[in-house]
């Protein structure tokens, strides 16, 4: 008889573990590239660029760090070129190392790198098993400075500034004073900006920019208008890198029509990529797009709501929203967390899914703030059904608080990469969220699959998830005494299995429908030996 071929674990974005970053704040790989344009004005604390760049995230990716931490994307902020000069934003003077304010869509900045360094960087991320977001500015360009110069009034409006009371104050307005507002709603054609025609003179490249601009509008009919330049701007970067997706910045500021023919462009251009790249190609999951609609959480399923208006925006190009309210949520015990999760998700948006976070680049109100429940947090943040999304630094508790700052600079220091060497709190927090990571890596079924409740007491339950012709299941226990302890195995594990507790390396046979194991967590992990 012949042995089964095991079935290949697909890889799901449905239970992504997703590691989002600041480019500029997480590990300096070269410091030659630290300061480029002039960009020596002092700022306000934390405000400046820091060194961060694409080949210190490389550097991680060869050590192997996401891969002890189980993550199988990272998600970076913008790595475009910003404004050379910078603004006083009434929190001390700034520059763009957070990479939002765009100068140019086609060119990388020299502060975090070169376009050989992002090729590198998705091409080792790859060969890790990693998928690579990136982040996509449609909505607004950088503020003017003396420096900059403002995009053509035929492309961006300076005024009004959004009252954010009804849809139409969401968007047809500036989010904020000197932040120009693309004119995403126009049908007119328009030229390349003088300054940005005379930037790519300079920079030799003028001919070959125009004609790819004129054979992506020839092959697509699309009109010259300012959001289809930016969109065949982005999309570039997936012929050029083969990256994975993109995390679509300010995205309930443009109408959502927007968003339905960015995701066309996208899949166009990937479907090209793999075409070109046969042996590159992880696997056949379209192009991923997670939308940033700020305030949706999973409790609007469909649709968020501008008051006067509801949008549905699954249906206009995401696979995914960002779930602004985790961090509230996992305030809730466990099991009505989990179960809320898996109910909404495998009912009424079955088929999209949920970016949940517990801290992140710009929301004030973390989860954990003082980092005082760093391991509750992973326990949450990596069990809960839905995309995780780690942001840096939380699997190190590294500080949400610094002295000093203004507004969101405090959750945006560097990455604490001595406490990890240091620090035994730190190094202690890491090895929990690198356990649980890996765990969940290895088991799709614990972001995609259906959530089932074995035990109240000795808190047990299962996942389950099945794709094709791959079925994977797990029995979690949470809230468990030290030492020894019995938790049903629910109809996941039959009598004979012999299982792994994955937190404790620890293994036992499922007798009387029960797995008894001595360890000195109070969490268990099975998963079939």
């Amino acid at each position: 008889m012949m042995a089964q071929t095991p079935v290949k674990k697909p890889f799901s974005w449905e239970s992504a573990t997703v590691y989002f970053l600041l480019t500029d704040r997480f590990q300096n790989g070269n410091t030659a590239n630290d300061h480029n344009y002039h960009r020596t004005k002092p700022t306000g604390k934390l405000r400046g660029f820091e060194g961060g760049d694409l080949r210190g995230v490389i550097q991680k990716i060869d050590e192997g760090y996401f891969d002890a931490l189980g993550i199988n994307a990272i998600w970076m902020t913008p790595v475009v070129e910003q404004i050379h000069d910078g603004v006083d934003e009434g929190t001390g003077f700034s520059y763009g190392f957070h990479g939002y304010w765009t100068r140019d869509w086609t060119a990388l900045d020299p502060n975090f790198g070169t376009a050989a360094d992002l090729k590198e960087l998705v091409d080792k991320a790859h060969a890790h098993g990693i998928r690579v977001l990136l982040d996509a500015v449609v909505n607004h360009t950088g503020p003017v400075t003396p420096e900059d110069a403002v995009y053509p009034e035929t492309w961006v409006r300076t005024a009004p500034k959004c009252t954010y009371k009804s849809y139409d104050t969401y968007i047809n307005c500036t989010l904020v004073e000197n932040l120009p507002d693309v004119k995403t709603e126009s049908d007119f054609s328009v030229d390349v900006p003088v300054f940005l025609a005379n930037k790519w003179k300079e920079e030799g490249r003028y001919e070959t920019e125009m004609a790819s601009l004129e054979q992506f509008f020839t092959s697509t009919g699309y009109p010259q208008a300012p959001r289809y330049y930016i969109m065949k701007w982005l999309s570039d970067y997936i012929t050029k890198y083969g990256i994975d997706g993109y995390r679509v910045d300010t995205a309930k500021h443009t109408s959502e029509y927007v968003w339905a023919d960015f995701k066309k462009i996208c899949d166009t251009k990937f479907a090209e990529y793999k075409k070109n790249n046969p042996t590159k190609v992880l696997d056949n999951n379209p192009f991923f797009t997670v939308g940033e609609v700020y305030g949706y959480n999973i409790g609007d399923k469909l649709a968020y709501s501008f008051g006067d208006r509801r949008v549905n925006y699954f249906a206009n190009g995401f696979t995914a929203l960002i779930n602004f309210d985790f961090r509230n949520e996992a305030k809730l015990a466990y099991e009505p967390l989990f179960s809320k999760y898996s109910t909404i998700l495998h009912n009424e948006l079955k088929g999209h899914t949920v970016m949940n976070y517990i801290s992140s680049h710009d929301d004030s109100y973390p989860f954990d703030k003082k980092r005082d429940r760093a391991f509750e947090s992973a326990t949450k943040l990596l069990l809960t059904p839905g995309i995780a999304q780690v942001y840096y630094g939380d699997e190190s508790a590294r500080s949400l608080d610094i002295e000093g700052t203004q507004g969101d600079a405090t959750l945006r220091s560097f990455m604490n990469w001595d406490a990890i060497q240091t620090d035994e709190f730190a190094q202690n927090v890491l090895k929990h969220w690198q356990k649980l990571g890996v765990f969940r890596k290895n088991h799709p079924a614990v972001g995609a699959g259906v959530h089932k409740k074995i035990t109240d007491k000795n808190y047990v339950f299962s996942r389950k998830w099945s794709q094709g012709k791959y079925t994977d299941q797990v029995v979690i226990g949470l809230d468990l005494p030290l030492g020894s302890k019995t938790i049903s195995a629910g109809t996941i594990f039959p009598n004979g299995t012999k299982v792994r507790d994955a937190y404790s390396g620890k293994t036992a046979v499922v007798t009387n429908g029960k797995i008894t194991l001595n360890t000195p967590a109070t969490l268990l992990l099975i998963e079939k030996q």
